[in-house]
C-alpha cells in the first residue's frame, strides 16, 4: 500500500501482458446479476492509521463506506518470538464498532525475528507467520474482520528481491491450514494482487480455493473502469474451473480489495477522479464483486503534483477546529452520492441502448428501479432512456441535482457522458 505511483506503473504492465489479448474474448457473463452480488453494502476504503483522528471514522462512515482495508503488520505485533501484541489494531476496530465498519486487515511484510526480515520464505519462517497469523484471527474471533493474506505478492516492491508464486502458494498453504485448526469460522482471502492471471492460477492449482472466502485483486489501471468487466468474467471463470465440480461446491466471490485513480496522472485532476471513482463502483456492483475498496482515504501528502499523495477522498490537512477533520475532494462527495443511490438496491440490468460505449443500468429494490447512466466517449449525446411513468428526480455523480423528469412511460431523451448521471423516482 506504499509508493503507489511505481506500483501502478508495474500493475498496468501486468495487466496488460496477462489480460490483454482476451479483452475482446466473449464474455456473457459481464455486466449481467450475480447471485453472490450484495449490491455496495461492501463499499470501503484503504487507511494508513490505528488511531483515528476525532471525528474521523464518523467522516468515514458517513460517506457510505462500511470497511476499511489496513496493514496488520507482522513485525509490529510480534517484537520477541511468541510474544503477540495486537492493542493498536484492538484501538482501531473499538473505534470502528460503534459505526458498524468492518476491518479487512492485511497479514503481511517480514519480521526481524525470522530471516532478516524478507517475506516468510523459509519453512521456519512460514510457520512462524502461520502462528502469528492465527493468533490475531482467534484474538479478533467475532469481531467483522476479514482476513488479506499479504498485500501484492507478485509485486517486487512487496516480495524482495523478486517475486516467487511458489515461495507464496507455500505461505498461504501454511495460512490456511493454521486458520482451519485454530479459527475455523474466520475469513481468509487472497493473494491480493493485480489480475495477474498466472500467478492467481498457480495460486488455484495449489488449492488455495479449498482456505480462501473470496478471492481478492487490485484492478488498477488508467484506463477507464468498465474494462474490469472482462477480467471480472475471465477469473470467474477460472474461479469455476478450479473450485471443483461439486454442485455443492461454496461460492468463491471476487473482492476488488484495492483500487483507486491519482488525482495528479496526466490528464486527470480532482473531479475526473470522481467520476472515475463512480463509474469504478457501479461498474463492481454491475458484475458481482461484493466489496469494493477504494485506495485511499486521506491524500498522503499537500503536493498537488505528486501521484503518490493524491488518491485520497480528502485532504492531507488535518483540521481539528473544523466541523469535518479533512476537506472533502470530489471524490468524497462521488463516494457519498453512489453509496446513498444504491443503498439497499441490487444490479438488474444492462439496457441496451445506444452503443457499447453507452452504459445504462437498472438497479431495483423491490418494485422500486433506479438507473445511472454514462458514456465512455468523449462526445456527450442523448439517449432514450424506458423510464416508467412518473416524476424523477434527476442528479449528477456529486449529488447535485440537475432537475425533475416527467416521463409518461414511453421513453425519456437525457443527455449523458463521461459523468455518471442517476434517476431515481420522485417521492
Amino acid at each position: 500500500m506504499k509508493l503507489r505511483f511505481a506500483l501502478i506503473l508495474l500493475t498496468v504492465v501486468l495487466s496488460l501482458s496477462t489480460s490483454a489479448d482476451h479483452t475482446t474474448d466473449n464474455c456473457p457473463e459481464a455486466w449481467f446479476p450475480i447471485l453472490n452480488s450484495q449490491g455496495l453494502d461492501g463499499l470501503g476504503v484503504n487507511i494508513h492509521f490505528t488511531d483515528p483522528k476525532p471525528g474521523e471514522i464518523k467522516m468515514i462512515a458517513a460517506a457510505g463506506v462500511r470497511w476499511v482495508r489496513m496493514d496488520f503488520v507482522w513485525a509490529a505485533t510480534e517484537k520477541a518470538p511468541g510474544k503477540y501484541d495486537f492493542s493498536d489494531y484492538d484501538r482501531l476496530l473499538a473505534a470502528l464498532q460503534p459505526f458498524d465498519i468492518g476491518a479487512l486487515l492485511i497479514l503481511d511484510y517480514g519480521n526481524p525475528l525470522y530471516y532478516d526480515a524478507a517475506p516468510p520464505r523459509t519453512e521456519s519462517a512460514r510457520q512462524a507467520f502461520a502462528r502469528w497469523a492465527a493468533a490475531a484471527a482467534s484474538h479478533f474471533s467475532g469481531r467483522r474482520v476479514i482476513w488479506e493474506i499479504y498485500n501484492e505478492p507478485n509485486n517486487e516492491m512487496f516480495w524482495k528481491p523478486k517475486p516467487a508464486v511458489d515461495e507464496y502458494v507455500a505461505l498461504a498453504l501454511a495460512v490456511g491450514k493454521a486458520f482451519r485448526a485454530v479459527a475455523p469460522n474466520e475469513k481468509l482471502i487472497g493473494p491480493a494482487t493485480s489480475i495477474d492471471f498466472p500467478f492467481i492460477e498457480a495460486c488455484f492449482k495449489a488449492g488455495l480455493l479449498n482456505y480462501w472466502s473470496a478471492v481478492s485483486v487490485h484492478p488498477y489501471r488508467q484506463t477507464d473502469p468498465e474494462k474490469a468487466a472482462k477480467d471480472y468474467c475471465r477469473l470467474r471463470r477460472l474461479i469455476q474451473q478450479y473450485r471443483g465440480s461439486d454442485g455443492n461446491a461454496v461460492d468463491i466471490p471476487i473482492i476488488s480489495s484495492e483500487w483507486g485513480y491519482s488525482a495528479a496522472w496526466r490528464n486527470m485532476n480532482e473531479e475526473k477522479q470522481s467520476v472515475l471513482l463512480a463509474r469504478e463502483m457501479l461498474t463492481n456492483v454491475a458484475n458481482g464483486i461484493p466489496i469494493s475498496i477504494w485506495y485511499d482515504w486521506r491524500n498522503d501528502g499537500s503536493d498537488t503534483t505528486e501521484a503518490e499523495e493524491n488518491f485520497g477522498l480528502v485532504s492531507h490537512t488535518h483540521q481539528p477546529a473544523s466541523a469535518q477533520p479533512f476537506e472533502p475532494k470530489p471524490a468524497y462527495r462521488a463516494m457519498k452520492t453512489v453509496g446513498d443511490f444504491l443503498a439497499g438496491y441490487r444490479f438488474e440490468k444492462r439496457l441496451k441502448i445506444g452503443s457499447d460505449d453507452d452504459y445504462v443500468l437498472v438497479f431495483t429494490k423491490g418494485s422500486e428501479s433506479r438507473i445511472a447512466a454514462w458514456t465512455t466517449s468523449a462526445q456527450k449525446h442523448r439517449l432514450v432512456v424506458p423510464l416508467a411513468a412518473g416524476q424523477f428526480a434527476w442528479m449528477r455523480h456529486n449529488g447535485e441535482r440537475i432537475g425533475a423528469i416527467t416521463s409518461n412511460g414511453s421513453g425519456t431523451s437525457i443527455e449523458i457522458s463521461t459523468a455518471p448521471v442517476y434517476m431515481i423516482p420522485a417521492n
